[in-house]
């Protein structure tokens, strides 16, 4: 199972190499809820996204989410991994220094599956007017 012209090689949460096509994003299935749902159903890792919606697409480097935590930088990694390999976060190096940052798309998207077909396609509350961030590219 090596990358196609189509895909990109990754490692899944259980380093199984998967291929990643390069198409609009689809529709969330059950799996892919899950998987991000058990990602953020740890306290450590909830805390650590949440702080990362709070800063925006810009992002934190690792040491500074340490920090910010009081965790350390080997115990944070760890969480992270989880989090980025759940399709939540995503990484860039600038430097010497990895960046995270939530993923917005992501966390939009668990939302609409989580919500979709509610009280039989009806609003059953009403919905909270709320700024959204700006995702840079």
């Amino acid at each position: 199972m090596f990358a196609t012209s189509v895909g990109l090689e990754y490692f899944d949460s259980y380093r199984n190499l998967e291929i990643m096509p390069h198409s609009k994003p689809t529709a969330m299935d059950a799996d892919q809820a899950a998987g991000m749902l058990a990602a953020i159903g740890h306290p450590t890792r909830l805390r650590v996204f949440r702080e990362l919606i709070q800063v925006g697409p810009s992002g934190l480097a690792a040491g500074d989410i340490a920090r910010l935590l009081a965790m350390p930088c080997s115990s944070l990694h760890f969480h992270l991994r989880i989090l980025q390999n759940s399709g939540l976060l995503v990484s860039r190096q600038d430097g010497r220094f990895v960046f995270y940052a939530a993923r917005f798309e992501s966390m939009s998207g668990l939302l609409a599956y989580l919500t979709d077909n509610c009280c039989g396609g009806n609003p059953c509350m009403p919905l909270k007017t709320t700024t959204t961030c700006q995702v840079l590219d």
